[in-house]
């Protein structure tokens, strides 16, 4: 049984009830909000809740569970009503059931804040002089100053305090998108909105480069939007990454993502998924979308988009940001057009181009470099001009220049049989290679399922960010000279990002050591053990 439900039809409330009942519990807390008959002074007949079904599911799940886990409560269900209610009908009922009666008030609470702040529910009422009005429903007096100091970071939200606000049917049309300035141009009119509205683009990562590129791609009324991004917000991450809050830190960024979009512009498809492309499905994935935009700092992502391009007839825009700097390339929006091997036929070894967390970045680089794949990807859906010979673009924004330099296709992959044929063993080599490669949330689901932990990072990053479980520690460049000092078993090796861990792996395998595996995404990937959930299989799932 889920925890919280959308409900069209009136709500049981005993069967409600009877599904919190806990030999256990001591207290039981429940709410329940009714139409009333009034707001603001305006007499009301009755209302209606409009929802986005999934993400509401989702994210309604995603508090329930937070609210049993931040307050030591045993139970909690909440049902939300959708469609029509009139004066006096039930529109949410929440329930608690706990060992003491304090944790059920503070986590019932905690609920109807959070679901009136959070979720993609919108109300519309009907007052009795005819009139309608939507009234917004993501405004809440946050109140945690009884919360724990230790609680997690996204419990210290900043108080507000709001009002609903309520739009009168003149101002309806903010919930309408609204092209005009851009249907103005030459070049795109009622027909090339029409084409961005038919399109399908996949967006590859939700940080720096991918905010900028969701906003304006949904802003400008694509149709359909994919996002894939496995990460959770971090604290470092908002001075560049201009979609998300400080509320928002240790959510999922691809369910943030999804919420922003949803209110920008009610009018696009959000597709969001919080598991990564890999060899065995981006041929697959890539073949739904009309465009890619590949937004990651990791450049098996960007060696593995480019490949599936190829192979796809996909046109894909790539970038990368270093410091105070950018590149953007285009591959596959022409036929012939080079891709990224043609420039470098390797992807580099791990750690030989830095992310943004080693090596740093200043927050409006990646906006810029964002921003312009987000023209690039217009300018491709609405066949609009573009410059004829292929060509890297460097952008310098301390210097505030820009320098295209040419692609000569023929000193590329051409003198190996032709992108395809490059592409084709690549993709192969990396399904082998994603044999080593198993998803886990938590350290601990993996040492219950039996694997041995090995962390080969480097001292300092260790001492940084220690593993919250037991582990034996040998440097990555060492391990193949160390193999006797690693303890029996399934192996499990670690490191920061999964790149290196994986490449030591597969070089172990080839040397005859077969119970060896990488830890897709590395520590980054993990979640706190305390905040357990089940791994995302992006890649291959655990043997």
């Amino acid at each position: 049984m889920n925890r919280f439900d959308l409900s069209a039809a009136p709500v049981d409330l005993l069967r409600l009830r009877e599904a919190l009942q806990h030999p256990g519990s001591g207290g039981f807390c429940s709410f329940e909000g009714r139409v009333r008959n009034s707001n603001e002074g305006r007499e009301v007949g009755g209302l209606e809740y409009e929802a986005y079904a999934e993400l509401a599911l989702a994210e309604g799940e995603r508090i329930l569970a937070e609210a049993i886990a931040r307050h030591g409560v045993l139970a909690a269900r909440c049902v939300h009503r959708t469609g029509a209610l009139g004066i006096g009908d039930l529109a949410v009922w929440i329930g608690v059931s706990a060992a003491h009666r304090d944790e059920a008030f503070r986590a019932c609470r905690y609920i109807i804040d959070e679901i009136k702040h959070r979720l993609p529910i919108w109300k519309k009422e009907h007052y009795l002089t005819g009139d309608t009005a939507w009234v917004a429903c993501s405004h809440t007096e946050r109140a945690h100053e009884h919360e724990s100091p230790h609680a997690h970071p996204a419990a210290h939200h900043a108080r507000h305090e709001h009002h609903d606000h309520a739009l009168t049917d003149a101002a309806l049309g903010a919930f309408t998108p609204d092209y005009s300035r851009q249907t103005r141009l030459r070049g795109v009119g009622a027909a090339g909105q029409a084409k961005l509205a038919a399109a399908r683009v996949l967006v590859i990562g939700a940080g720096g480069l991918g905010c900028p590129v969701l906003s304006y791609l949904a802003g400008a009324g694509v149709g359909t939007l994919g996002i894939v991004d496995g990460d959770l917000l971090d604290a470092s991450n908002l001075h560049r990454q201009t979609l998300y809050d400080a509320r928002d830190i240790g959510q999922r960024k691809v369910d943030l993502a999804a919420r922003r979009l949803a209110a920008l512009n009610p009018a696009v498809r959000v597709h969001a998924s919080p598991e990564p492309l890999h060899a065995g499905n981006v041929r697959e994935v890539f073949a739904q979308y009309d465009l890619v935009v590949e937004c990651t700092d990791d450049m098996r992502s960007r060696y593995l988009a480019s490949d599936a391009a190829v192979l796809t007839g996909t046109p894909l825009i790539l970038a990368s940001v270093y410091q105070y700097e950018g590149q953007l390339q285009v591959v596959g929006a022409r036929p012939g057009e080079p891709c990224l091997r043609c420039l470098w036929p390797d992807e580099p070894a791990p750690g030989a181009a830095g992310s943004c967390a080693q090596s740093g970045v200043l927050g409006p680089v990646p906006g810029v470099l964002g921003t312009l794949q987000a023209v690039e990807a217009l300018k491709i859906l609405l066949d609009l001009p573009r410059p004829v010979e292929p060509a890297l673009l460097l952008v310098d924004l301390l210097e505030v220049g820009i320098q295209r330099l040419p692609i000569d296709a023929s000193r590329g992959c051409v003198r190996h049989g032709g992108c395809v044929a490059v592409a084709q063993h690549a993709l192969a080599q990396a399904q082998r290679d994603r044999e080593v490669d198993v998803v886990f949330a938590c350290l601990h689901d993996a040492i219950a399922a039996g694997y041995r932990l090995v962390d080969v990072r480097e001292p300092d990053e260790i001492a940084a960010q220690p593993l919250d479980a037991p582990s034996c520690r040998v440097p990555s460049a060492q391990l193949a000279a160390r193999t006797a000092e690693l303890p029996p078993g399934r192996l499990l090796l670690v490191c920061a990002s999964g790149r290196r861990s994986a490449q030591v792996a597969r070089a172990l395998r080839g040397q005859g050591v077969r119970d060896i595996y990488s830890l897709t995404g590395g520590v980054l990937a993990l979640r706190p053990s305390h905040d357990r959930a089940p791994a995302t299989t992006g890649g291959r799932s655990a043997p």
